[in-house]
C-alpha cells in the first residue's frame, strides 16, 4: 500500500504494478547449457588466442555469440540491432597490438531511446598464466556463464517491447585488464546514451566452494560505496550532509535485492568487487554509471583461472561439470526481471533534500521523462535498507516539505513511477545521489 497525496489530500491507494516478466517463454536451463557447451568447444577463448580460426580461439567464439543475437534478433522481426565496436589495444597484458571486439545487441525503446540498462558478460577465458593464449581454458563458470546469461535474457526479454532500451553485451579483454568494459562504457558515451543502470554478470554458474560449503539459494551483488568519479568536493560534501553509502550503485543494489523471488535471495556485498579482485562493471563506475557485479554465493577458486590438470585426486580447471545450470537459471531470471523493471521504469529523478536549522524538511525532485507519481522514502541513518515510502505525490509538482520531520535524523530518497506503476530505484538526497555522471 502506497500513500499517495491527491489535491491536497492524503488517501491510500495501490499502485497497479505490472508483471516484470510477462513475457511469451521462460529462461531455459537446456539453452543455457547449449550455450555453455558451444562456448567450452572453442578450446580457449584468450583475448590473445587466434582470432581467425574458424573452430578455435576468441574469433571463432565472438562470431558465434554474434550468430546467436542475430538468431535471436531474426526470430523477433530484427527488433535488435547487433553492432561490434572495436579498437586495437596495448597494454601490461597485451604485449602486441591486438583487435578487441565486443558483440552487442541494442533493443531500442519505443518512447525513450536514449535511456539505457545494459546487462553484459564476458566471453574471453584464461589459464593460471594469464598470458597463455594457447592452452585450453574451457571458461565454463568464468564467464561462461555471464555470456549464456546474456544470450538467454535477450531470447527472453526481445518478445516483448519497452518504452526505453536494453543492451545486450558480450565482452572481450576482461582477463587482459577490463578492456571490453571500457570500450562498451566509452562506446556508450559516444552514442549520447544515457544509461540508467549496468548488470555485469561474471561468474554466475556455481553451487559449491573450494571448502565444500554449498549455497544454491543466494547470489551475491556487488556495489560501490564512495563514487569513483568523486573528487574532494563531493568528499566535503558528504562530509558535511552524510550519504556516504548513497550512491547510485548502491541503490540499485538495493533495488535488485526488492525484485528477488524466494528462489534466490539476493545477499548484497558492500564493496565494489571481491577483495583485491575486479570486473567489467568497474570501467563504468569510473565514468560516473550506476553498475553492480552479480557473482555466486560462494566461489571455487580451484575451477577459475586454473590449468586443466589433476594433482593428489584433486580436479583443477574451469570445466562445465562443476556447474549447477538449475542455479544459472535462477541468477539469469533474476536478471530478467531486473531489466524488464528498469527498462519499463522512468529514470530515477535528480532528487535533494533542505534541513538545515530547521525542524522542517523540503525534498526536491528534478521531473523524470516517463513519470507520473514520485515516492518521497525516509530511513534512519543507520538502516541498511529503504523502507516503505514515507508519502507519494502525483503530477509533477517537484518538492514537498515535511512538517516537523528533522532532516538531520534521516536519509531522503526520490523514486519515479510511470503510469503503468512500475517504479524506478530510488535516488538519495544526498551529494553525488544522482543516478548520472558528476561530470
Amino acid at each position: 500500500m502506497l500513500r499517495v497525496l491527491t489535491r491536497g489530500l492524503l488517501i491510500t491507494s495501490v499502485l497497479a504494478t505490472p508483471s516484470l516478466a510477462t513475457t511469451p517463454e521462460t529462461v531455459s536451463q537446456a539453452r543455457l547449457r547449449a550455450d555453455v557447451e558451444a562456448l567450452v568447444s572453442f578450446g580457449t577463448r584468450h583475448t590473445l588466442s587466434v582470432q581467425d580460426d574458424p573452430k578455435r580461439g576468441i574469433g571463432a567464439a565472438r562470431r558465434w555469440a554474434e550468430g546467436e543475437l542475430r538468431k535471436t534478433s531474426a526470430a523477433c522481426g530484427n527488433c535488435l540491432e547487433v553492432v561490434l565496436p572495436e579498437r586495437m589495444v596495448t597494454g601490461d597484458r597485451v604485449p602486441k597490438p591486438t583487435r578487441l571486439v565486443n558483440v552487442v545487441a541494442i533493443q531500442r525503446g519505443t518512447e525513450r531511446p536514449n535511456e539505457v540498462v545494459i546487462v553484459q558478460g564476458h566471453i574471453d577465458s584464461r589459464v593460471t598464466d594469464v598470458m597463455n593464449a594457447t592452452s585450453d581454458a574451457p571458461g565454463a563458470n568464468d564467464d561462461g556463464s555471464g555470456t549464456a546469461l546474456v544470450l538467454e535474457a535477450a531470447r527472453v526479454l526481445s518478445r516483448s517491447r519497452f518504452p526505453t532500451t536494453i543492451v545486450y553485451a558480450v565482452l572481450s579483454g576482461e582477463e587482459q585488464g577490463l578492456l571490453g568494459g571500457k570500450l562498451l562504457a566509452d562506446y556508450a558515451k559516444e552514442q549520447g546514451w544515457t544509461v540508467k543502470a549496468v548488470l555485469n554478470n561474471d561468474i554466475v554458474g556455481n553451487t559449491r566452494g573450494s571448502d565444500g560449503l554449498i549455497d544454491a539459494k543466494t547470489v551475491r551483488v556487488f556495489s560501490e560505496g564512495p563514487r569513483a568519479d568523486g573528487d574532494d568536493k563531493l568528499r566535503a560534501a558528504a562530509r558535511r550532509f552524510g550519504g556516504e553509502n548513497d550512491n547510485p550503485s548502491r541503490n540499485l543494489s538495493r533495488y535488485v535485492a526488492s525484485l528477488a523471488a524466494p528462489e534466490l535471495a539476493v545477499r548484497q556485498i558492500w564493496r565494489t568487487d571481491r577483495m583485491g579482485r575486479g570486473g567489467d562493471h568497474i570501467p563504468f563506475l569510473d565514468a560516473g554509471i550506476p553498475a553492480i557485479r552479480f557473482s555466486v554465493g560462494v566461489e571455487n577458486y580451484d575451477h577459475q583461472h586454473q590449468d586443466l590438470r589433476t594433482e593428489m585426486g584433486k580436479v583443477y580447471g574451469d570445466t562445465i561439470e562443476f556447474m549447477d545450470f538449475p542455479y544459472l537459471a535462477k541468477v539469469t531470471r533474476l536478471n530478467v526481471r531486473a531489466l524488464a523493471a528498469i527498462a519499463n521504469a522512468p529514470a530515477p529523478p535528480v532528487t535533494k533534500v533542505e534541513a538545515a536549522v530547521s525542524t522542517d524538511t523540503k525534498v526536491s525532485w528534478n521531473p523524470a521523462p516517463g513519470a507520473t507519481t514520485y515516492c518521497i522514502y525516509r530511513r534512519a541513518t543507520t538502516a541498511a535498507s529503504w523502507g516503505k515510502s514515507y508519502v507519494c505525490e502525483a503530477g509533477n509538482a517537484g518538492s514537498r516539505t515535511l512538517k516537523g520531520v528533522r532532516g538531520d535524523d534521516w536519509i531522503f530518497g526520490v523514486s519515479a513511477i510511470s503510469a503503468k506503476g512500475v517504479e524506478s530505484p530510488i535516488s538519495s538526497a544526498v551529494p553525488g545521489g544522482q543516478f548520472a555522471p558528476l561530470k
